[in-house]
């Protein structure tokens, strides 16, 4: 062991403490804090300056995409114009450990002659953001885990903690699930880890179907035009009831094109709902070694509603 990991358990075990002590002192305040947002009509204004400004920004973006509506607005841009973002119907949240930043002075002023609902997040009971807030969410005081003191570490760490703990109780109460969560993230790891396999299947004349008394060379047509390696044969009411790959091809190429659809197709092919996970439907795939789902809905009737394949997966960035 080396003393640099020695300094960083140090580090990490201090703000473990003072996250245990935030837990700890946690009262009546923060759900007046819930409360208070959830009676904005507006938008939730976090603002801070140096750390807490980055702290501010971070729970401004993670208010936002659970479905509380925030924006940042940096208090010293505040003072330049940026006033006029902040309405009587939204709440500020003024992030500052000393409770004595200069630079929310002039956003302070403004909130309170507007008659803007205040929630202030120090350390300092007896400093002027909390003088003047409505609601104070208290951090309790705890070293820095620099040492010096002089570095914010735990405090930060700290303000990062009850703003997420604010957002989660939001979520909890709306009932914000994984499917809102995904219309506000849309792209990237997230939204595709977060996609449905109605929102990757292929529908309509896309998919490569026939019926069981189809010839085997215009199965073979089907499965070259639709370009899927695969076809799914469906029974004369439409429900689907077996698949052709590949595999079944090989294992029927004696004779091949003398028989229909029913002779060569596998029986009961595997299926995913609508409603999975695309990330579901990915892991089924790779567990039995194949590389397109049909997609039927119970519900809804035995017929094949749509094909997911995986590169459909692959793009979507899963896989």
């Amino acid at each position: 062991m080396t003393a640099y990991q020695d300094t960083a358990r140090r580090v990490i075990a201090t703000e473990a403490e003072a996250l245990t002590t935030l837990a700890g002192s946690l009262d009546d305040r923060f759900d007046a804090a819930v409360a208070q947002v959830l009676d904005t009509k507006g938008r939730v204004i976090v603002t801070g300056i140096g750390k807490s400004g980055h702290i501010a920004k971070k729970i401004a973006a993670t208010l936002a995409s659970t479905g509380t509506p925030a924006q940042f607005v940096h208090p010293a841009e505040a003072s330049h114009g940026d006033l006029g973002m902040i309405t009587q119907a939204d709440t500020v949240l003024a992030i500052s450990n000393s409770g004595e930043a200069p630079e929310l002075a002039n956003l302070l002023i403004y909130a309170r002659r507007f008659g803007i609902p205040l929630i202030g997040m120090t350390s300092r009971p007896d400093s002027t953001l909390a003088s003047q807030s409505d609601i104070v969410l208290p951090l309790p005081q705890a070293g820095e885990a620099c040492g010096t003191g002089v570095v914010p570490t735990c405090s930060t760490t700290m303000t990062l903690a009850l703003g997420d703990a604010l957002a989660v109780a939001l979520m909890e109460h709306r009932r914000f699930t994984a499917e809102h969560f995904r219309e506000f993230h849309p792209g990237g790891k997230l939204g595709a880890q977060l996609s449905r396999v109605r929102d990757l299947m292929h529908t309509g004349d896309a998919i490569p179907m026939v019926s069981v008394d189809t010839a085997m060379s215009d199965a073979l047509l089907e499965i070259s035009q639709k370009s899927f390696g695969v076809v799914g044969v469906a029974t004369d009411d439409g429900a689907l009831t077996g698949i052709i790959t590949d595999g079944d091809l090989r294992r029927h190429m004696e004779g091949l094109l003398s028989q229909t659809a029913r002779d060569v197709m596998t029986a009961a092919p595997t299926t995913i709902r609508p409603d999975a996970l695309a990330e579901e439907a990915v892991a089924v795939m790779n567990k039995r070694k194949i590389t397109c789902l049909f997609v039927v809905d119970p519900e809804k009737g035995p017929s094949a509603l749509g094909l997911i394949h995986i590169h459909d997966c692959l793009r979507a960035g899963l896989g």
